[in-house]
């Protein structure tokens, strides 16, 4: 049966992901389509709407009305290195779940990065856990690659991660991160993995304009790239979060 669809306007696009906007390929979805003519957000609808507050955001602007809250995530890093698969992610074996069922998310975080080759001797969740003592993921060059299944933004998220920081990301794996709202898949201006160590203590502070990483066990700062549109989707709780916030889909209630 035929249906009247809305749509979301242009595309989340990652910063630096090296790709041109004529190779965008667009999320496919039931319900919302994506095209490249408008901005994501009417220009007359602030980035944190009024009584909206993020999932995320620890603090907010004195005037929010009209600038992305910010947003601060502090604790353990976790740090890898280039081509960060979804195999390494989670296993398939470990992702016949269904995401939407809490208990089997709850679970999923089980299972995060358990896929990652032997000679990592420091566990992201210990045996017999489900959440994990890093809440940051630190990451080098195309981190998510290879499948295109959520469930490797998901069993991050329900394992207590909160941000990724790489220096850049499978196409794929941004957009999942994004549509899920599980994770702020964040891209760093260096090659922030050569410099960080799991276990040292980091905070992440996120902005309209762009971010920042400080490693309190070294004292060094990194620039994070500013996430852009994408931000409101993650802070809503994703894709179909925020179309139901903007009243582009109906509510559940």
């Amino acid at each position: 049966m035929a249906t009247s669809l809305p749509t979301l306007s242009r595309p989340i696009a990652s910063s630096s992901i090296n790709h041109s906007s004529s190779s965008f390929v667009p999320i496919r979805s039931p319900f919302l389509k994506f095209n490249t003519s408008t901005s994501l957000l009417p220009s007359s609808l602030s980035l944190a709407p009024r009584g909206i507050t993020p999932r995320f955001a620890t603090s907010t602007e004195s005037d929010s009305n009209e600038t992305l809250a910010k947003t601060t995530f502090h604790g353990l890093c976790y740090v890898l290195g280039d081509n960060i698969d979804t195999d390494q992610i989670i296993p398939a074996g470990a992702a016949c779940v269904f995401p939407s069922n809490q208990q089997e998310r709850d679970e999923i975080g089980a299972f995060a990065l358990s896929g990652l080759p032997s000679f990592h001797k420091t566990r992201f969740v210990e045996p017999g856990e489900i959440k994990s003592k890093y809440s940051i993921i630190i990451g080098g060059d195309n981190f998510g690659c290879g499948s295109s299944r959520e469930h490797a933004p998901v069993c991050l998220g329900a394992a207590g991660a909160k941000a990724v920081v790489a220096e850049s990301y499978a196409r794929i794996f941004f957009r999942n991160s994004v549509a899920t709202g599980e994770l702020f898949p964040l891209e760093s201006e260096v090659r922030v993995c050569d410099e960080c160590k799991t276990g040292e203590t980091v905070t992440v502070e996120l902005g309209e304009t762009g971010g920042l990483l400080t490693n309190h066990t070294t004292g060094k700062t990194y620039k994070l790239k500013a996430i852009g549109d994408a931000g409101p989707v993650i802070d809503a709780g994703g894709i179909f979060a925020y179309a139901r916030l903007m009243g582009m889909i109906p509510s559940l209630t």
